[in-house]
């Protein structure tokens, strides 16, 4: 049986959301953060980074969400929530299936330090700290992710989806940096229609409920 090595309020979350989608049984060890936000020293007896999300299966060790998803499809999919090979649509799930941690994250993560720099510093910087983080976001990452957001949204307009007309594990994997997105830069109902339709539709997935009563309440660290 697989077992999730599920740290709270985390990306593991859509392990779990896929998990539920394919009806697989699964078991669930909680690690929670310390007071600094970073995963326990626990995890590292499981993989040497200590992160999370990490999956077991047996004497198989996986770590990384996308190689995770891959290896849970792999073994138990049998061909659901994949596009069909050889197909755009295959194309485009394999894409947003890397996008997601190889360019959207990175800059979401880089807006979360800017946003925390702040309170973490002695209150005599925290002035002088306040403008610095704010000219970075001003002209680093928020440029970047507005983008990155329209990008977002005009590649779910045709369908609602990000690989074909139907639901796959594509969607599940570009959840957490809309979410983030959401979160930490905010979204206009009309310049961002698409991607609230698509949050909106992935929340009222009954597996996705069911993951989120599993791992905890999602609060992507604001």
């Amino acid at each position: 049986m697989i077992t999730v090595h599920h740290l709270n309020n985390s990306r593991s979350q859509r392990v779990l959301w896929l998990l539920e989608e394919l009806g697989i049984s699964y078991q669930v060890v909680h690690y929670k953060r310390g007071a600094d936000m970073r995963a326990p020293a626990e995890l590292r007896r499981i993989h040497p980074l200590g992160k999370s999300p990490v999956i077991t299966d047996g004497d198989i060790v996986v770590a990384e969400t996308g190689a995770i998803i891959e290896y849970i499809l792999d073994v138990y999919g049998n061909g659901r929530l994949q596009a069909p090979t050889g197909t755009p649509a295959r194309r485009s799930y394999t894409y947003w299936l890397h996008y997601a941690e190889g360019s959207a994250m990175p800059l979401l993560l880089l807006k979360l330090i800017f946003l925390r720099m702040p309170g973490n510093v002695p209150a005599l910087l925290k002035p002088l700290v306040k403008k610095i983080a704010a000219k970075a976001q001003a002209t680093i990452t928020d440029p970047q992710l507005s983008q990155h957001v329209h990008y977002w949204n005009d590649a779910l307009t045709p369908t609602g989806w990000f690989a074909g007309t139907e639901f796959s594990a594509a969607d599940i994997m570009m959840s957490f940096p809309l979410e983030a997105a959401a979160s930490r830069v905010g979204l206009d109902q009309q310049r961002h229609a698409a991607v609230l339709g698509f949050l909106e539709r992935i929340h009222a997935r009954p597996a996705y409920q069911r993951a989120i009563q599993t791992g905890g309440p999602y609060e992507l660290l604001k």
